[in-house]
């Protein structure tokens, strides 16, 4: 094997890692026989090179078949479904028998007809017939000139520059990839746990009340001047279930999240993440929420934000399987109930934008940082003025009724009166769950006149509320109008027949009406 031989080995080499983003898989000790792939395209082929003298054709269909046995190997550990290898010798000279009909046409490995190898032979008299079947192969073209009198130095020299070049290429994936250990992921991770505890100890965080007076997002709230009910939320979680889901989620997204971007980059990505994510929720959901998943859909953002600056890297180190775990999260949130879907796609948002304006270590941009700072300050800007303005508030009837139960559990009726009142003055179409609770809240306060009135504005909403029937025979009563809250109370007992408070009720009034006709 002369220089010749060595040289269109490593310059072939050199070619695929520097021209056409190949990485290194496997380079033989004898260094004669070097594999590379190309993962972020799934249909790229497999290379094997292998500088070997080929002297007869059965010895070349051998080492086919078992190049075909050991990409079957290969295909079941990177889990394809199928793959080629083009599969190139590098010769002095071509077989001395007949050879050509063993390069013909594709050798299929027998197990399931999965792996295909495609050879291609490099020797002297065939070199621009190689050039040509490589190029074809690859979609690109492949050439460069072959001399008779190549010396040892320029051998080195072109494997030299092979391996620096794909060993520099590591170390800068590397270098990208690692710029410092996850610090702020842990940290996040036990304070939500501390907090869960907290709320388990202190009512339960399954408690309304509870995960109230600790700080969950409540939009009637916000909208009185609580703005830190943007950020508090992030850390609490609705039963042991969210926490554990979140915090599985937190620890595999945060920790390569801080890894690619570093500690305090991933600090401001995921506190901006939670943010955005409970502005989004305020502006387009009236219930109460609370949890991490807004900040950790931001862990998505930002590595979507890095897949947008390194494709290549990205889709080689996890960008199908992280497009999928994402997608999957959006349609199990779009397809189940209860889920703060504006929350997630605010996260979303939000880590994207926040992933830009710092972008990554070392490597600053600062337009393009510029651009994404003023897109940030434009959509928080926007958003929080229409969330705040009458426009964004005026489908909030949702939040009201939350407020007004937990005055209501307080207590502090005339807090309860004051919310509820500002629903009907605002609500288009008010529903029959306000007006029953407005109501509620007038009997408290022996505003008996509305409450009726209330009542009655429920009943024609929903004729089907046995406890509006029943409220409004109660105040009936109180007024001393007995026909009236007979039809109301007989009503109930007919929507409910079961409910022995409402008979008792009927009896009252049965026994009032009796003593009303023995009197006259």
């Amino acid at each position: 094997m002369n220089n010749r031989e060595r040289y269109i080995f490593w310059k072939l080499a050199y070619s695929f890692i520097s021209d056409h983003g190949y990485r290194i898989i496997q380079l033989f000790e004898n260094q004669k026989e070097l594999w590379l792939e190309k993962i972020e395209n799934k249909k790229a082929p497999i290379i094997r090179l292998l500088l070997h003298n080929l002297d007869w054709s059965n010895a070349m269909q051998r080492d086919i078949e078992f190049t075909a046995a050991n990409g079957e190997r290969v295909r079941k550990q990177i889990g394809r479904h199928e793959l080629n290898v083009v599969n190139i010798y590098v010769s002095q000279f071509p077989p001395v028998d007949e050879y050509e009909f063993r390069l013909a046409k594709p050798f299929v490995h027998s197990e399931g007809n999965k792996t295909m190898v495609s050879s291609i032979l490099f020797a002297q008299g065939v070199y621009e017939a190689g050039f040509h079947r490589i190029s074809e192969r690859l979609g690109a073209e492949l050439h460069f000139s072959i001399n008779d009198d190549h010396l040892e130095e320029d051998v080195e020299s072109v494997k030299k520059a092979a391996l620096d070049y794909a060993i520099k290429k590591v170390k800068t994936e590397r270098a990208i990839l690692l710029n410092g250990k996850p610090i702020f992921t842990y940290v996040f991770i036990a304070i939500q746990v501390a907090v869960f505890f907290w709320l388990q100890l202190h009512g339960g965080s399954t408690n309304t009340s509870t995960l109230i007076k600790y700080g969950a997002k409540v939009n009637q709230l916000i909208v009185e001047g609580e703005w830190w009910r943007f950020i508090t939320p992030v850390f609490l979680h609705i039963g042991f279930i969210h926490l554990a889901m979140n915090t599985l989620a937190l620890y595999f997204l945060g920790t390569e999240v801080e890894r690619i971007f570093g500690n305090l980059r991933f600090l401001w990505i995921y506190l901006f993440a939670g943010v955005t994510g409970f502005i989004a929720s305020f502006i387009f959901s009236a219930n109460l929420s609370a949890g991490a998943s807004g900040a950790i859909f931001g862990c998505f953002g930002a590595l979507l934000y890095f897949g947008v600056i390194y494709p290549k890297l990205f889709f080689r180190t996890m960008g199908l399987n992280l497009l999928v775990v994402l997608g999957i999260n959006l349609m199990v949130g779009f397809s189940a109930s209860g889920i703060d879907n504006a929350g997630h796609l605010g996260g979303l948002a939000g880590g994207f934008l926040a992933a830009g304006t710092v972008h990554f270590p070392k490597k600053n941009k600062l337009w393009l940082q510029m651009l994404f700072f003023i897109a940030s300050v434009a959509l928080l800007y926007g958003s929080l003025s229409y969330g705040f303005s009458s426009l964004g508030k005026s489908h909030d009837e949702n939040s009201n009724l939350l407020m007004a139960q937990e005055y209501i559990k307080q207590n502090n009726y005339d807090k309860a009166y004051n919310v509820l009142k500002e629903s009907e003055e605002n609500a288009v179409n008010l529903s029959e769950k306000t007006y029953f609770l407005l109501s509620f809240v007038e009997i408290k306060k022996e505003m008996l006149p509305e409450a009726k009135t209330h009542l009655q504005k429920a009943i024609k909403l929903d004729p089907s509320f046995d406890e509006a029937f029943f409220n409004l025979a109660l105040i009936n009563l109180e007024q001393k109008d007995l026909e009236e809250a007979k039809g109301n109370i007989e009503q109930a007992i007919k929507l409910k027949p079961n409910q022995q408070e409402y008979s008792e009720l009927l009896h009252e009034i049965n026994r009032q009406l009796q003593s009303s006709d023995e009197g006259e």
